[in-house]
């Protein structure tokens, strides 16, 4: 693997890291909201 290479793994996990935590936010905003929706038990 060369140098470029290598570096745009990383840059792409690093992406791909970034992408996941957004993910996970707007599932949570998302579950948040649908408890809201439904009224508290």
């Amino acid at each position: 693997m060369e140098v470029s290479e290598a570096r745009r793994l990383e840059d792409l996990e690093v992406e791909n890291a970034r992408l996941k935590k957004l993910l996970a936010e707007a599932m949570l905003d998302m579950e948040a909201l649908k408890v809201v929706v439904k009224g508290k038990p």
